[in-house]
């Protein structure tokens, strides 16, 4: 599956893992030791909702503007996050996670960002400039291996890739495990769309046999019955998540799950751990 964020900016996916990426940074920041914060696939960092790749799906209105016509004060920390890319007016660019990030970057916190596509690197430097963000050009496994164990005491890993090879999630499995072997205690988040309810199952099988015990599995599903061929949603792994975040995780994923059900749909978000 190709997921080219351009043309996704802002979608109900990009709410969600945003969303539980700023409760995830903000519960690890409840400790004042420092944190690094690395972005295996960095993509472009900010978005124009109104370019032409964006308009062709049209996806973010059933995504962040969705969620600014919302009330639910739980959402506000999302909504900061969007506006204040956009001098707090109505969204008109969207931050990726390595805006996001910087936005939350304490004195003593460090954020690396990683891309290896020629374009997009070029995009997320120029998105980035300004901020104290160290930005690689490299393949995004290698780097994610390399960075372990931070420097800090603490730290979290985020992968979201495009999906564009078949090997995607082959690659994620091993280096995950690869991870764990020298970073234990570390936090990682891995993005993923879903499309194959099957397929998807099968991955889920493998990555339980990594035997990582705190294994944390969200799934956004979008319709009420699988849509066959089509985007049914997205979910995110989340390794060694802290208490403070998944305390509060139960009342987030009600609030966003109600902002982005289609009309006519419940929708499902739901989260449970991999290896209970």
């Amino acid at each position: 599956m190709n997921y080219r964020h351009s043309f996704h900016a802002g979608n109900s996916a990009d709410v969600v893992k945003h969303a539980l990426l700023i409760a995830l940074v903000r519960a690890l920041q409840l400790k004042p030791s420092a944190l690094t914060l690395v972005d295996t696939h960095a993509g472009c960092g900010l978005y124009d909702l109104g370019g032409e790749e964006a308009r062709r799906t049209g996806e973010a209105t059933q995504g962040v503007l969705r969620t600014f016509a919302d009330t639910n004060p739980l959402l506000d920390d999302y909504r900061a996050a969007v506006l204040a890319v956009n001098e707090g007016k109505e969204p008109r660019l969207y931050p990726g996670s390595p805006r996001i990030l910087a936005q939350l970057l304490r004195e003593q916190d460090v954020l690396i960002l990683n891309e290896k596509h020629p374009e997009d690197i070029n995009a997320l430097r120029s998105a980035m400039r300004g901020t104290s963000a160290a930005v690689h050009q490299r393949d995004a496994y290698e780097l994610w291996l390399a960075m372990l164990p931070t420097r800090t005491p603490r730290g979290l890993v985020v992968v979201d890739p495009p999906y564009e090879q078949t090997d995607e999630r082959t690659r994620i499995t091993a280096t995950l495990s690869a991870a764990h072997r020298k970073w234990a205690h570390g936090v990682t988040v891995i993005w993923y769309p879903l499309k194959d309810r099957a397929a998807h199952e099968r991955w889920k099988s493998k990555l339980r046999q990594t035997g990582i015990p705190k294994f944390l599995n969200v799934e956004h599903w979008l319709y009420d019955t699988d849509q066959p061929g089509t985007f049914n949603g997205a979910g995110l792994f989340f390794v060694n998540p802290p208490y403070a975040f998944t305390q509060g995780l139960p009342l987030l994923l009600e609030a966003l799950r109600a902002c982005l059900a289609p009309e006519g749909q419940r929708g499902k978000l739901t989260a449970d751990w991999l290896n209970a």
